[in-house]
């Protein structure tokens, strides 16, 4: 542990890591700092509270998260319980999407409408200045036609209404709120485009449910409403 630490304070490294001038100092821009968030990455990497195939015994990965933590203004452990790494890219969980949106403090409780055709979208109201904010709808069709319906292991086969609910949050946040998402795509959204992994069960992960709800019941959206039209 003290030789890691102390190879991340050498004098070479503080120069390269100078920040400049008129510059807030980060853990990237300053050695010190990367040293001291460096340690608290290893405290976090050795807890078996953070996700075992991500962060256990993953400093550097825990380090990432504190990063985004940090830049979000949450906890880190609620980056660790919902980005995960799907296909080698990072993926936010669909649950986190619809909460990142409801607690940025921008809008209303988000909330899912049916339009009367089978599609789905996202609406919220803007708390700046009134505007109904509409995202785009999301229909089985558009499933099909872009490929996600017939990925082998697919949940839009089997939980179509969720997976519209999901993907319409997204949708939402990239056309209203890019910046809650840090230009991240969802768990869903990477496995629509590139599969589910040969041993993965194709379930959403979800972290911000109630402790001991299990099967349907972790599959549901707490943080947001559904609506008919």
């Amino acid at each position: 542990m003290n030789e890691e630490t102390t190879a991340l304070t050498t004098p070479e490294e503080e120069t390269q890591l100078a920040a400049p001038a008129g510059a807030a100092l980060t853990m990237w821009n300053d050695s010190k700092l990367l040293a001291s968030a460096y340690k608290a990455a290893k405290f976090l990497a050795s807890s078996d509270i953070v996700p075992e195939q991500t962060y256990k015994g993953k400093p550097a990965n825990c380090l990432i998260a504190l990063d985004m933590a940090n830049r979000m203004n949450i906890s880190p452990l609620m980056v660790m319980q919902n980005l995960f790494i799907v296909k080698g890219k990072p993926a936010w969980s669909g649950s986190f999407c619809v909460a990142a949106i409801n607690g940025c403090g921008k809008f209303s409780p988000l909330k899912f409408v049916n339009d009367g055709d089978g599609g789905v979208y996202a609406k919220a109201t803007r708390l700046s200045d009134g505007e109904l904010c509409k995202g785009a709808t999301i229909t089985m069709q558009m499933a099909k036609d872009e490929g996600w319906l017939q990925k082998t292991g697919s949940k839009w086969k089997t939980m179509p209404e969720q997976m519209m609910m999901y993907r319409a949050a997204s949708f939402f946040a990239r056309a209203f709120c890019p910046e809650v998402l840090m230009g991240i795509q969802t768990i869903e959204e990477v496995q629509d485009v590139k599969g589910y992994e040969p041993d993965e069960q194709p379930t959403i992960h979800i972290s911000l449910t109630t402790a001991g709800a299990t099967g349907s019941d972790q599959n549901s959206i707490q943080e947001g409403e559904y609506h008919d039209a």
